[in-house]
């Protein structure tokens, strides 16, 4: 029994034939969907539920003005987190994600110690996993591959 790693991919990237013939890829991959997308709505749903009251003060690292830049992390840190978890989507979902974090963590906390930088460099490291690997063979998106070629 050998012990290396093939990665092998169809036509829209998914890692699911290596995946179903190493089930604890598949698994791991699950785990880190659900891990990182769960953990960031812990982030986007306070925004999402005082957006009235954070619009006019939220920070504006990109020049797009507080209300826009509020409503790109939402649309990240809920819409993207919950397309992540579910596994629908996932690599061009995990894009924005990846983009709020490094903008987190080289603008926003650019000048704040690496304690305050640490969790937005995790995050960032997640998601760059998840645009590489895809999503695993437990997804929308495998089920949805799966359907399409069964047909």
């Amino acid at each position: 029994m050998t012990d290396s790693l093939q990665i092998t991919s169809d036509s829209t990237g998914n890692v699911e034939k290596n995946a179903a013939a190493r089930p604890s890829l598949a698994i791991g991959l699950l785990i880190l969907r659900v891990s990182m997308g769960g953990l960031m709505l812990v982030h986007g749903v306070p925004k999402l539920m005082g957006f009235s009251k954070m619009s006019g003060k939220f920070p504006d690292p990109l020049g797009m003005g507080s209300q826009l830049s509020l409503i790109s992390a939402i649309g990240a840190e809920v819409g993207c987190a919950l397309l992540v978890i579910v596994g629908l989507g996932t690599r061009v979902a995990a894009i924005p994600l990846a983009f709020t974090m490094f903008v987190a963590l080289f603008i926003v906390h650019g000048a704040d110690p690496w304690k305050m930088r640490e969790l937005a460099a995790v995050y960032l490291c997640g998601y760059l996993a998840l645009i590489f690997t895809g999503p695993g063979c437990f997804s929308l998106d495998q089920l949805i591959v799966s359907k399409r070629q069964q047909s």
